[in-house]
């Protein structure tokens, strides 16, 4: 029998946050950071739309699109690359700027298709340590050797929720070569309220050499839809052109995108909202011993290390009831931690109502 060979690659495959419990209909989902409040009103109307042509190929340079974008965000539409979700733009640029030996510098708990994408193009993953689950510029620095090509960094990070100030994402561009890659994702970056912070792309947005990601699946709630977009450089994104699939971003998922970006109330609302739960929450957890980090994103890694239950045991109870929290052992091999998503405010009363009665047992 004939063996067509292929390539084999050592890789632990990503398992998203669970979203079904055997034989329970309805499921509690607070595993995938998604949005709490849905997508805005603009939103479902255009998707509603009768007159959208689905035997039509989209428009593959997400002209409209990059056009918003550029006008929100004050950047140069040019400058602007989209994809389906920012993991396309990721995979992307390691195929753009990586080769076999080249080495990637990520923090020891980062978004995991940083280190996947590196990996399949040949590339080695270098892991900087992080101190107390915070990415460590003077680790990062350590890190660096005459082969590093890319540091990927998520600001805030996932799934630890802790971020780099302003001063620290400045001085960590600054001692890392000029001709090394600093990848910024700015995935949480709209729910970031904290006065010490600033996003990659209000930083970086004329360096050359640092590259911004951003996504329409947090709080915009377009998930489903698939679409992120990139920003760097002029001669990065030119080659980037090259390299991209030639219908990448589905027109419902342009159109969704396009709009979402004309709501301010709703993204105000989904801020204020976020706030509110995530402080409650933790506030919340305190009262049995589980710390959390400071309010950041749209989550909060539960740290169980002087509660009387294990994670484990917590997740286990939750489960039995419907609600579903991320495991940071799969993948991230954090142990005795869950990461909670912030939910609607019926998801987090149910939350906080299943866990007062898993307690009092």
């Amino acid at each position: 029998m004939t063996t067509i060979k292929y390539k084999k690659l050592n890789i632990e495959v990503y398992k998203p946050g669970k979203s079904e419990v055997r034989r329970l209909k309805k499921i509690t989902k607070l595993s995938a950071n998604e949005s709490a409040l849905g997508v805005s009103g603009r939103v479902k109307k255009v998707i509603s739309n009768k007159n959208l042509n689905f035997f039509r190929y989209p428009d593959g340079k997400s002209k409209e699109l990059r056009d918003q974008i550029s006008k929100k965000f004050t950047c140069n539409k040019e400058k602007i690359i989209c994809g389906a979700g920012s993991d396309e733009v990721i995979q992307m640029l390691c195929q753009l700027f990586l080769k076999s030996k080249d080495e990637v510098i990520v923090s020891q708990f980062s978004f995991l298709m940083y280190r996947i994408y590196a990996k399949i193009v040949g590339a080695n993953v270098v892991f900087a340590k992080e101190k107390k689950f915070k990415v460590s510029v003077s680790e990062i620095v350590k890190k660096v050797t005459k082969k590093t090509k890319i540091v990927f960094l998520a600001n805030p990070n996932n799934p630890t929720g802790t971020y780099l100030s302003k001063s620290e994402l400045i001085e960590l561009r600054k001692k890392l070569r000029k001709n090394i890659l600093l990848v910024v994702d700015d995935a949480y970056a709209e729910y970031m309220r904290n006065v010490d912070y600033k996003s990659g792309l209000e930083l970086f947005k004329n360096k050359e050499n640092v590259f911004i990601l951003r996504t329409f699946s947090k709080i915009y709630g377009l998930s489903s839809l698939r679409v992120g977009w990139g920003y760097g450089s002029k001669r990065i994104i030119d080659a980037l052109n090259i390299i991209k699939p030639p219908f990448n971003v589905n027109e419902v998922a342009q159109k969704a995108a396009i709009e979402s970006l004309k709501d301010s109330k709703f993204i105000l609302r989904s801020i204020k909202h976020n706030i509110f739960y995530a402080t409650k929450l933790k506030d919340f957890l305190k009262n049995y011993d589980i710390s959390s980090n400071k309010v950041s994103a749209n989550f909060l890694l539960l740290d169980f290390a002087k509660c009387k239950f294990k994670a484990k045991y917590f997740y286990e109870k939750l489960k039995l009831k419907g609600i579903i929290l991320r495991s940071t052992e799969d993948g991230y091999k954090i142990k005795n931690m869950l990461r909670l998503t912030i939910g609607s405010k019926k998801e987090n009363l149910k939350f906080m109502q299943v866990t007062k009665k898993i307690f009092k047992k």
